[in-house]
């Protein structure tokens, strides 16, 4: 048992005013903690798929043909069970706050779930080529194990494919919730409502902001600080879902530092920008942009 407080009294007057502070009215007085999704759920939940789309590098015991489907069982009926309640509390939440016109009925977070979790080989198969992009695009990576266990890229772009799953099923918070999570923990900022193609590498990748509406097509390569962003942020009410981030077609190369600006902004396939460069204006397929591009300001 702890000892009382020497200046108990004092101590419960600063309780008291806290207590107060939750009568004022502000955004973030939110005492609905039941209503709202779990955040250590919700992370828990995806690291139960990190260990099924990863098994041979997460598994702490000798994997085979015969005890492969148990363990893949394990960890997809722990991330079942946690996901479903975590999406129905947030689908539950924007309505009961009218942030939604799609009402989606009483149990349709297992339904969600059971679309996630059926979606798994493909994710596996991206993957797959995500990391066999990074190997071959990269002359300091010594084998795929390597880069599955060290590079900060394949966390966030696994984050970023499970995330985009369920953002594509219209589920609020719990998208932004797992990608933030990699993003603390890489420094890479992927929007789960990006549409990002197949063998998606990020060199390095310290800094890297890819915007909501941004599409990238297939063997992109993207190195640190890159920011494919926005020109101008609307207002809420103003927003009419029109394209507000950057296209890169396939085969598109952008080294560190750039930034590219605008929903109306395509980089052709194939091209290549260089450090540092500001861009918010398009350039044909086969394009090699370095410096200040002409018209680009």
């Amino acid at each position: 048992m702890q000892p009382e407080p020497k200046r108990f009294k004092d101590l419960e007057e600063a309780i008291d005013g806290v207590v107060e502070s939750y009568d004022e009215g502000k955004a973030i007085d939110n005492l609905e903690s039941a209503a709202l999704p779990n955040k250590r759920a919700v992370i828990e939940a995806f690291a139960h798929l990190e260990h099924v789309l990863f098994m041979g590098f997460y598994s702490k015991r000798s994997l085979n043909r015969d005890n492969l489907r148990h363990t893949v069982a394990e960890h997809m009926y722990a991330a079942h069970q946690l996901l479903v309640t975590q999406i129905e509390r947030a689908l539950h939440y924007d309505r009961w706050m009218g942030r939604t016109q799609q009402v989606k009925p009483a149990g349709s977070g297992e339904e969600v779930v059971l679309g996630l979790l059926s979606q798994i080989p493909d994710l596996r198969r991206k993957l797959d080529l995500d990391v066999r992009a990074a190997y071959e695009g990269d002359p300091a990576a010594r084998n795929i194990e390597d880069i599955v266990f060290s590079y900060p890229s394949i966390q966030a772009i696994t984050a970023y494919r499970v995330a985009h799953e369920l953002c594509r099923a219209g589920v609020p918070m719990i998208p932004r919730i797992i990608t933030e999570h990699a993003h603390s923990a890489t420094g890479i900022d992927i929007s789960p409502g990006a549409r990002i193609g197949e063998s998606f590498f990020i060199d390095h990748g310290t800094g890297v902001v890819i915007g909501e509406t941004a599409v990238l097509g297939n063997g992109v390569k993207l190195y640190q600080n890159v920011t494919l962003g926005a020109l101008s942020v609307p207002k809420r009410d103003e927003d009419d879902g029109r394209q507000r981030h950057p296209t890169l077609e396939d085969g598109v190369t952008i080294y560190s530092g750039a930034t590219i600006l605008g929903g109306e902004t395509v980089i052709g396939a194939g091209s290549v920008v260089g450090g540092n460069v500001w861009l918010v204006r398009s350039v044909p397929p086969g394009s090699k942009v370095f410096g200040r591009p002409k018209g680009g300001d």
